[in-house]
């Protein structure tokens, strides 16, 4: 059976449940990928920050699923906002991908300091949208505030907001403004991986006696009972893992249904913690990285 798909707000449709690749070293990425492909998943997230876009772009080259059938995400890193920087960015993106349409290009992040290169560097999206270089356009770890700015300067309400979600860290208010927008949300570090290493009380989600009771119930781990959690209520996932039988363990997550009561346990767990930079600390000086040509 295939995954099941979500529908975009342009009427594409995305795989509920993708492969992210943050953090993924070059020489890890074209094998993690592959497995990836071999076990089902048929969406790839990556960024152009990663730099990782030229050995996911090698995977999909080099496997047996078409290209067609494969949906490739990545994303504009906020050194290259800017109206034209953008344009040239997608050149880089779909050169290291080998690929001359991306299914999905967003933005990283909102640069609230500099928020007129966040708006021409979403106008550059409308235009690539419009040329037909890219199928959908969005945006990543954009506030309620940052949405409103956003459409209140442009035409095309992005289709996906990829922000952190977690049963430790929920971004409630932001989830309910996506979905008013509709705007689908799309998790990053879904089963917690941020948390991690982040010190603090509640430690790993991995570990949490709510989510494991819960797994116990219905005879899978934790990580699946998380994904289900974001896919039964509404949201697409990237997990990411480097490990064959990690990365199969998280595909299978369609088989079983939790409660309304499970769902709400889960929803309980909020610390309202967030593991990843604060969305307005995100500044040119302090996160600028140079993207390489191809």
């Amino acid at each position: 059976m295939g995954t099941p798909l979500i529908t975009l707000n342009n009427g594409v449709t995305i795989p509920a449940l993708g492969f992210g690749v943050f953090q993924t070293p070059p020489e890890q990425t074209v094998a993690a990928v592959a497995t990836a492909l071999d076990i089902g998943y048929r969406h790839i997230d990556t960024a152009a920050a990663y730099l990782n876009e030229r050995e996911v772009g090698q995977a999909v080259a080099r496997s047996s699923v078409d290209r067609s059938d494969v949906f490739l995400e990545t994303k504009v890193w906020i050194t290259d906002y800017g109206y034209d920087a953008t344009l040239h960015s997608f050149d880089k993106s779909a050169a290291k991908l080998g690929v001359e349409q991306i299914d999905l290009l967003i933005l990283h992040q909102a640069l609230p300091g500099e928020f007129d290169l966040t708006l021409a560097a979403y106008k550059a999206l409308e235009t690539l949208l419009a040329d037909g270089k890219v199928r959908a356009i969005g945006v990543s770890n954009f506030m309620p505030d940052h949405l409103d700015r956003l459409m209140e300067a442009t035409s095309i309400v992005p289709a996906i907001n990829q922000i952190e979600v977690h049963p430790y860290f929920r971004q409630s208010a932001v989830l309910e403004a996506d979905a008013e927008n509709g705007t689908v949300s799309q998790a990053w570090s879904p089963i917690g991986g941020i948390t991690f290493y982040r010190n603090g009380s509640h430690g790993s989600t991995l570990d949490d006696p709510v989510i494991g009771g819960i797994a116990r119930a219905h005879d899978k781990t934790p990580a699946q009972v998380m994904l289900r959690w974001h896919l039964q209520q509404g949201r697409q996932v990237i997990p990411k893992s480097v490990t064959p039988s990690r990365i199969a363990e998280n595909f299978h997550v369609f088989d079983f249904d939790l409660t309304a009561d499970e769902l709400a346990a889960i929803d309980d767990l909020d610390t309202g913690v967030r593991g990843g930079p604060e969305p307005e600390a995100i500044t040119r000086e302090n996160f600028g990285l140079d993207i390489p040509e191809p």
